[in-house]
């Protein structure tokens, strides 16, 4: 039997079970977007990537897709998302974007999604790159729908980062 847990607890819950290291709760528990006014402004960069499996059949469909290329507007879709994040994902700061490349490439099994963001801020855009990697993917899951329902997305993923206090990432593998 589950119990259901009021706000009140669940923000008491959180501030006694989230780890230190989280940093967009506030000493209460509650959400809250990171106050970084007093951080300096650095060149940031994030590599994003995400996997959309396709069958052979659907492979064989996609440069005859009625809807037009669905690469290329998949290209669009994602750096239109990596732009509307802070809108998105509640605690993310609206940030001024240097750069936005996506990349979709047919690869075996599937299309291969890699979206790289770029900023001069006070914080990092990971979420814009891993955002922008989403809808892109879903956007070719839209533009294929048709030809096959059983297209699966995964692997959604950061895959490097530079800049800001904890420097840089780079996912090993």
């Amino acid at each position: 039997m589950s119990k259901t847990v009021s706000t009140a607890e669940s923000a008491t819950i959180a501030a006694t079970t989230a780890p230190q290291s989280l940093s967009h709760f506030d000493a209460a528990g509650r959400a809250s977007m990171v106050d970084v006014s007093a951080k300096p402004a650095t060149r940031r960069v994030a590599v994003a990537s995400a996997f959309v499996e396709l069958s052979a059949e659907v492979l064989r469909a996609l440069p005859s897709n009625p809807k037009g290329n669905p690469l290329e507007v998949a290209r669009f879709a994602g750096i239109q998302a990596a732009k509307q994040t802070a809108l998105l994902i509640p605690m993310c700061h609206p940030l001024a974007l240097s750069h936005v490349e996506v990349c979709a490439e047919i690869v075996e099994d599937g299309v291969r999604i890699e979206a790289t963001v770029t900023t001069t801020g006070p914080t990092g855009v990971e979420m814009e790159a891993l955002t922008a990697a989403s809808v892109a993917a879903l956007t070719v899951y839209d533009m294929t729908k048709a030809l096959d329902k059983s297209i699966v997305i995964r692997a959604i993923r950061l895959e490097a980062k530079s800049g800001g206090k904890s420097g840089e990432y780079r996912r090993k593998g």
